[in-house]
């Protein structure tokens, strides 16, 4: 019987454009440092000849599906097969799973696998605070600059998303609208807007105060902070205390209640990274160390609801336990086991979703992140997911006896991937393994679409707070049921002093009258005076 190729991870790449770079090197200049730094890293000469895959993560500030080939040209590549992924912090470690699977397969021999984002460069060259930088080949420049559009995240999410929609209709394929019409009426599209939904429910749920839920949190960040200051890598090394983290400033302000600029994922870095995996006859005919291997051990795929309001609980995250139970038993390991964990950190809800998901303990004594997580390390867009495998690469290298977890999140904690990592190969090879059955369990627990034009009593589930880029507070929008069950979203009816009221108070569990308004083309709630301002 033939035997079966193990696919290990023989290179790993980072690099951290610092902030006075001169000149600023865009997307494809930093995949080509990390690429670089991962082939040297495997110590062969003679790995390009046997690389057949190059995969490029999708990146906001060049989104081209080019890059796979200027990439390979740029690293004297002849890649048989190109990928570029579509938009998601999912994609690395979705990616490693695949790419594992085919390599066991037999289907790929050696694969790179890159990714970067240079916002910080170009926003600030958009700015006029640095030099005008030359990228004569970054689509996305040239389309901000004809459309005279700003840089932000905003608008580069936006136009990646219209290009992969392009991308999938040319292919003859379906593009799935991350919102539903009743959470587009709500402006609902941003990441930071959904996931403090998530943050108030799980206050709730937890039964903690709200001063003390926001102890919890700046705690939390805390230990991140402690991480990224000793990483090389981390776009901040900055030590914040708890308070710092949590106490909204001019320097902090609250973006979206209850985070402030603090605990959000930081987009606006440049920074890159860069794998290198293959099967493991290959690495023994190029002699590349064996004690340098790192095995992906086990990992799965799965994706929630798709959208937030039709998710029976906004709290949980049955992808993410499912996807955990089939790595571990994939891997041959049990919690206990994994010595370290990379948890996805765009937001501390999405940190505390993984963590309880996964099961866990809430005093665990182990570090959720690697790298110091994406508001200090840095948030390089969907690329975030491969620094922290890159970083456990290293780790496991110098420890054979840890065994690691990877979490990636896209989208509103709607696609999910789990790795394990390791010094060994896991019990049960990589293949293609059929988990639609447990998808289409997660997908049947969908509820309705809530109710456009609500009337009567509605209970409040989860609420968020806008703020302006002064801090100052202008808009309040909450999630609830109806005295049916049914759910419908509605903004609260008060004015921007009882807004700032509202930070102080737990308003999930409140009730209120709620009715459409025409003219906004939103329902609109009124809390009931005996259910205002109690904790």
């Amino acid at each position: 019987m033939k035997r079966r190729p193990v696919p290990i991870l023989v290179g790993a790449g980072q690099y951290t454009q610092r902030k006075n770079a001169s000149p600023a090197l865009d997307p494809l200049g930093l995949m080509i440092k990390a690429s670089l730094v991962a082939l040297a890293d495997t110590g062969s000469h003679n790995l390009r000849s046997v690389i057949d895959t190059v995969c490029v993560i999708n990146s906001f500030s060049r989104d081209d599906e080019n890059l796979p080939i200027a990439l390979s040209g740029a690293m004297g590549l002849s890649p048989t097969s190109v990928i570029y992924s579509q938009i998601g912090g999912n994609s690395p470690q979705m990616m490693v799973n695949h790419v594992a699977r085919d390599i066991a397969a037999g289907r790929r021999r050696a694969a790179l696998l890159a990714g970067a984002e240079s916002v910080y460069s170009m926003h600030k060259a958009a700015g006029g605070k640095q030099t005008a930088i030359d990228w004569p080949d970054n689509v996305t420049l040239r389309h901000l600059r004809e459309r005279n559009l700003p840089v932000n995240f905003d608008t580069l999410l936006r136009s990646g998303c219209r290009h992969e929609k392009d991308i999938l209709t040319a292919a003859g394929l379906t593009y799935q609208e991350v919102n539903n019409h009743i959470e587009d009426a709500y402006d609902l599209f941003l990441p930071h807007l959904m996931y403090p939904f998530f943050e108030t429910a799980l206050r709730h749920l937890s039964e903690r105060s709200v001063s003390e839920h926001r102890d919890y949190i700046g705690r939390r960040y805390e230990r991140f902070s402690n991480v990224a200051r000793q990483n090389p890598y981390a776009w901040i090394r900055k030590k914040f205390t708890a308070d710092e983290f949590m106490t909204a400033a001019p320097h902090n302000r609250y973006v979206v209640y209850p985070y402030t600029v603090r605990v959000m994922a930081n987009i606006n870095v440049d920074q890159s990274a860069a794998l290198i995996m293959m099967n493991d006859a290959d690495a023994d005919v190029l002699g590349i160390d064996r004690s340098r291997w790192v095995y992906p051990m086990g990992g799965a795929e799965l994706s929630h609801i798709w959208h937030v309001t039709e998710r029976p609980r906004l709290y949980d995250s049955p992808p993410i336990s499912e996807s955990a139970r089939l790595a571990l038993a994939q891997s041959g390991l049990t919690l206990s086991d994994i010595g370290a964990f990379d948890l996805y950190s765009c937001f501390p809800s999405a940190v505390e979703i993984s963590r309880q998901a996964i099961g866990i303990p809430e005093d665990d004594p182990r570090d959720l992140t690697v790298t110091g997580g994406l508001a200090q390390f840095g948030g390089p867009g969907n690329n975030y997911t491969m620094h922290a495998i890159a970083s456990l690469v290293e780790r496991i290298r110098n420890d054979r006896s840890l065994k690691a977890m990877v979490t990636a999140n896209g989208w509103y904690n709607s696609k999910h991937a789990i790795g394990i990592y390791g010094a060994e190969p896991p019990d049960h090879p990589w293949e293609d393994r059929d988990d639609s059955s447990v998808q289409k369990a997660i997908d049947a627990e969908a509820l309705p679409a809530p109710v456009e034009r609500a009337g009567g009593i509605l209970t409040i589930e989860a609420y968020i707070i806008r703020y302006d880029q002064e801090g100052k507070a202008e808009r309040a929008t909450v999630i609830g049921h109806l005295e049916n069950g049914k759910r419908a979203l509605a903004d609260i009816t008060a004015g921007n002093n009882d807004l700032r009221h509202f930070e102080e108070f737990e308003l999930v569990g409140k009730r209120g009258n709620v009715c459409y308004d025409t003219i906004a083309g939103r329902n609109k709630v009124t809390l009931f005076p005996m259910d205002e301002g109690k904790n």
